[in-house]
């Protein structure tokens, strides 16, 4: 029996209990610690009990100090511009963004409030938003082709290369082809470093290769470090002469791998990237008008890069363990790419000073608002289908 229906039992016994006699009343209690399993003088007291019974009983213990209108509204708009981040992201998030929500919000925060921010926890930050997370959501089709030419002289790696260093890349594409692959249309390519999570993103027309080498020509003159090797996944637009001399024609060439066929775990750092950087913010819409190319470009290498890189934390495995039929997964304390790319000592100390100099002048609202306008337009020339 539940205890609201045993609340209501107790409504109606109390009604006829004080009007009867008092052999009655050892009948009915009987009954009531019967069907609700009370102890008798317990159920005597529940009975003579003379507040209302039915009234929202107080919370116990003492009252949080984070529940808070002011405390509630950043986090709910931190939330929404990292665009909906679990809360151990969330909380690295904070010290990033905090100093600039007065900027840009009527709301604002006492110094009580911002420091109780910087000490919230992860478990806190949970409670506050769970009314809110059922009222927001985030926002495909394989288009891979296999390319035989180069397959043998392509090395398979399926061993994870060395973190600790930033240069060694994964890359992918993705197809912004709506529910059909025919015709022409635009293709993001998607590049992650293992180590840092530094991502870099580019817009082709249609998969040539010689569009693809321009591509990673592109990313390769905005990346903070050299590249040290370059994994992808079986596709043409990948395996081919162009990007192998790309690759390997240098004076110090480049690790240049592939995945095995049909795993795409073997890709799992892009595979995520994919997802969290590309189809969250630009979904599965039909991009078959050639203008997106350049309007995607311009917002990949400006605002994208700086907001995605500079402002938003993301998790890293450190340590896997299993424990009979368990896996245990161990991340590191979540950490922008910026931070994990100042934090290495393989980062020249020049590329250190200019990359704080980017930081100091940036503003991640502003940059925020501008790939939401950049955003919407771009979607307005795209296809539904």
């Amino acid at each position: 029996m539940s205890n609201k229906a045993k609340l209501e039992y107790l409504q109606e016994i109390r009604k006829r209990y004080f009007i009867i006699t008092r052999k009655e009343k050892t009948l009915v209690l009987d009954e009531f610690c019967a069907v609700c399993k009370y102890n008798r003088k317990y159920a005597v007291r529940l009975i003579n009990k003379k507040e209302d019974l039915t009234a929202k009983q107080k919370k116990k213990g003492r009252r949080s100090k984070y529940n808070k209108k002011p405390i509630i509204d950043f986090l709910k708009d931190l939330w929404i511009s990292t665009n909906l981040a679990c809360s151990i992201r969330l909380k690295a998030a904070i010290p990033l963004w905090i100093s600039y929500y007065t900027l840009h919000s009527k709301n604002t925060l006492s110094k009580e409030d911002t420091q109780l921010l910087l000490l919230i926890s992860p478990r806190t930050i949970d409670r506050l938003l769970k009314r809110l997370k059922h009222k927001h959501k985030k926002s495909g089709l394989s288009t891979t082709k296999p390319g035989s030419l180069l397959k043998k002289q392509i090395p398979i790696s399926v061993n994870q290369w060395d973190q600790s260093r930033p240069g060694y890349l994964e890359a992918d594409t993705v197809a912004h082809c709506g529910t059909s692959v025919a015709g022409q249309y635009v293709f993001s390519v998607d590049i992650v470093d293992l180590a840092t999570g530094w991502t870099e993103q580019r817009a082709v027309w249609g998969k040539g290769q010689r569009g693809m080498l321009e591509a990673l020509k592109s990313i390769q003159e905005m990346l903070p470090f050299k590249i040290l090797g370059f994994d992808s996944d079986n596709g043409s637009e990948f395996l081919n002469y162009h990007i192998y001399n790309f690759f390997t024609n240098r004076k110090h060439p480049v690790n240049y791998t592939r995945s095995r066929p049909y795993i795409k775990n073997d890709n799992a750092h892009i595979e995520e990237k994919n997802w969290t950087h590309i189809r969250q913010y630009l979904g599965y819409m039909r991009f078959d008008n050639p203008e997106i190319t350049s309007m995607l470009n311009e917002m990949y290498t400006s605002e994208w890069r700086f907001f995605q890189n500079f402002f938003i934390p993301s998790s890293k495995l450190i340590e896997k363990k299993r424990v009979g039929a368990k896996i245990y997964k161990v991340y590191a304390i979540p950490k922008t790419p910026l931070q994990r790319l100042l934090d290495s000592a393989f980062t020249k100390p020049k590329v250190k000073t200019e990359l704080k100099n980017i930081f100091k002048q940036l503003d991640p609202y502003v940059l925020h608002k501008n790939l939401k306008d950049k955003i919407k337009l771009i979607l307005a020339k795209a296809s539904l289908d």
